[in-house]
């Protein structure tokens, strides 16, 4: 008779193709009772700093919340809050009281909080429609990242400078995703954003942050190319950049091209660039059904997509986009058609590690 674990890794297979034996590090650690757990290191000494986004409504009102996000982690970036559209309700209006929040939130338990983020081609407020010219917009982009990270400089220790620079199916290697940046400077409004932030903080950590470069495909493939492009071509100019964020936002259904991640992260590091992971979650919609099988998938994937990127280097911090599957983004646009809830994150809605969270140790611990 099978026992419970062979039969779990069994329909792992069967669901997906993943052949996972129960004697593999993956097949051990997905079969680990939740008893066991309490052995490991806390999250405060792991290998790599973890951390999750905020969700301002339940940090303020939900005292589990706010406990699992001090239990957990050691960094956090919030959902809101540091947007274009929070801060900017106006042209000659800065408005902080979210990120404040947050930092004093992260300050007081003694955990750093990412800048998230300067430039990004969504969130932004409808007044910046009206910039009509490159000198208006430069003076505007300039004045925004000064304002913004001179007031935390020394605070905010990382910023996800740019986010999401290159198109979702680029052209060439030179495809910028469309803004009122690149409309009205090109793609020199990467350099100036990065130089600009420099200034403003000469100590913080400048961060490029890009998704879907994990996945095998032509389409992930000639995205990996281009990020890889542009961060070589800013390097050869002597552009400030420290690192490379890769979101992580992962699809359950789609395979991590284990070689071409490897590869991208060691060519990061040959560059002198740190790597961190900024926003994983696993992407759920088109997996089966049944919570168990599922969570184990969902662990599945990020564990392919993390022992890619240990291949070839740590990273220098592990971040979810969120902590608990009672709040979480997936929903809004891959809600399962089966009317069941998502379950992309750590810690389900009741606050209970998943099977995700063990991958989140095992790599935490050293592990490979």
């Amino acid at each position: 008779m099978l026992s419970r674990r062979e039969t779990l890794l069994t329909a792992l297979k069967a669901a997906c193709g993943l052949s996972v034996s129960a004697a593999s590090p993956l097949g051990t650690l997905l079969a680990t009772p939740a008893a066991a757990q309490a052995a490991l290191r806390p999250p405060s000494q792991w290998l790599f700093p973890f951390g999750a986004a905020l969700r301002d409504g339940p940090l303020a009102d939900e005292p589990d919340y706010r406990a699992a996000i001090v239990r957990h982690c050691r960094q956090v970036v919030g959902e809101g809050g540091l947007k274009w559209f929070d801060l900017r309700p106006s042209r000659d209006r800065f408005v902080f009281d979210q990120a404040d929040m947050q930092l004093a939130f992260a300050t007081e338990n003694g955990m750093e909080l990412r800048g998230h983020t300067l430039v990004w081609y969504g969130a932004m407020p409808d007044w910046t429609k009206t910039i009509a010219s490159a000198a208006e917009a430069e003076r505007e982009l300039v004045r925004h990242i000064e304002t913004v990270v001179g007031r935390y400089r020394g605070r905010i220790k990382s910023w996800d400078v740019i986010n999401e620079p290159i198109p979702d199916d680029p052209s060439s290697r030179s495809d910028i995703r469309p803004s009122i940046w690149q409309q009205r400077l090109g793609e020199s409004h990467i350099a100036l954003a990065l130089r600009t932030a420099a200034r403003a903080d000469p100590e913080a950590k400048l961060v490029i942050n890009e998704f879907d470069i994990e996945f095998v495909g032509d389409r992930f493939r000639h995205k990996r190319d281009a990020l890889l492009r542009l961060v070589r071509d800013l390097k050869l100019r002597n552009v400030p950049l420290h690192a490379v964020g890769l979101q992580g936002h992962l699809r359950g259904d789609l395979a991590i091209d284990m070689e071409g991640l490897s590869a991208f992260v060691s060519e990061m590091r040959s560059l002198g660039l740190e790597v961190l992971v900024t926003e994983l979650d696993v992407v759920d919609d088109k997996l089966p059904g049944r919570p168990e099988l599922r969570d184990m998938l969902v662990a599945a994937r990020a564990y392919d997509f993390l022992r890619a990127i240990h291949a070839a280097a740590r990273p220098a911090a592990v971040l979810t986009w969120g902590i608990t599957d009672k709040y979480t983004w997936v929903p809004i646009w891959f809600k399962r058609s089966d009317g069941l809830a998502n379950r992309p994150l750590p810690l389900d809605d009741g606050y209970r590690p998943k099977p995700l969270m063990r991958v989140l140790e095992h790599f935490g611990q050293g592990s490979r």
